[in-house]
């Protein structure tokens, strides 16, 4: 087997130091994953091994120290630009360096931490309906309430409005005590979260007081016309097909709607079809409609998640293989 070895100046130490993360933690990882031996000679990286381990983490490594000469990493992103290393796209992860889709209300950077997520993020900007496809962890929900605090803000749009049908594993709305916004509260937990996030608690509680944002089951879009708005729609995988096209329809004048979900997780009844994946195929080449798909690739939550969701897609198929061999 061919041996390699290739050596690359950092630049100066601090940024050394950031590449190289608490405990060598990001370095670590980087030999973990493709098997080549990465050691600090001076200012320098060495990296050396078999040709292609080396010339993935070459790749890989080129890139972060791109990124550590303004930002510290985290294994978060070592992992991504690995995966991306591995396809020969490594450089692509240097255009998320650049620019916060928002900023929190503690002065937090929102930033794309994937080039699946750019694409998204750029396709809200772009078209007036986004359906935002992919597993739990790709930050789908997350960016779309981000661009819609940011709509709010710069007056691009008059209010937000954050939807989801209330359908989760088997649970009942008359099962569950309370009024009905004290039933559907814990559906729109994660959209509360976010919009809190972003706002603060205090001008969060005022503009829901005020109606700027309107957090509300699917069920009360029925008969409206919803313009000036920026509309988000969760969980979409959970709509029917009657659901889905109501709530499409009450798009109004300067509006824009959002619509995320995961059409591995369906909740629905036995026999009923997914809304989102009938609309997804219906709708896919309508002009000013856009459907992006995230993966595995873009789960931003710890990197095992990443493998979790990979280990479930894989048993996934196997299952349908075993189905579809046993039918015919």
């Amino acid at each position: 087997m061919d041996k390699s070895v290739r050596k690359i100046n950092a630049g100066n130490s601090d940024i050394l130091q950031r590449f190289l993360g608490t405990f060598d933690e990001n370095v670590n990882l980087i030999m973990q994953e493709t098997g080549a031996t990465v050691r600090v000679d001076g200012d320098s990286v060495v990296i050396s091994g078999a040709e292609r381990a080396v010339n993935t983490a070459t790749e890989a490594v080129e890139s972060l120290l791109e990124i550590a000469k303004s930002e510290a990493l985290d294994k978060g992103r070592v992992a991504y630009c690995l995966e991306l290393a591995r396809e020969g796209r490594a450089k692509e992860i240097l255009k998320l360096s650049s620019g916060a889709v928002a900023v929190t209300f503690r002065g937090k950077q929102i930033k794309c931490k994937t080039v699946g997520q750019k694409t998204y993020v750029d396709r809200i900007k772009k078209d007036a309906v986004t359906f935002g496809i992919g597993p739990a962890g790709t930050g789908k929900t997350y960016l779309a309430v981000c661009l819609a605090v940011q709509a709010l803000k710069q007056k691009q749009a008059e209010k937000i409005i954050l939807t989801r049908p209330a359908v989760e594993a088997g649970e009942k709305l008359g099962f569950l005590p309370g009024d009905l916004q004290t039933k559907v509260d814990p559906y729109l937990r994660p959209l509360y979260d976010a919009l809190e996030e972003m706002l603060g608690t205090e001008n969060y509680m005022k503009y829901m007081e005020r109606g700027t944002i309107e957090v509300a089951p699917l069920a009360y879009m029925r008969g409206r016309t919803l313009s000036d708005a920026f509309i988000i729609l969760d969980e979409a995988q959970n709509t029917t097909r009657e659901q889905m096209k109501m709530f499409l329809t009450r798009l109004g004048d300067n509006s824009k709607m959002v619509v995320t979900g995961d059409i591995t997780q369906i909740d629905l009844p036995d026999g009923k079809k997914s809304g989102l994946e009938h609309a997804v195929s219906v709708l896919k080449d309508v002009d000013g409609i856009s459907v992006v798909y995230l993966s595995d690739k873009d789960v931003v939550r710890n990197p095992l998640v990443m493998k979790i969701v990979r280990a479930y897609d894989a048993d996934g198929r196997r299952k349908k293989i075993d189905i579809d061999e046993t039918q015919q």
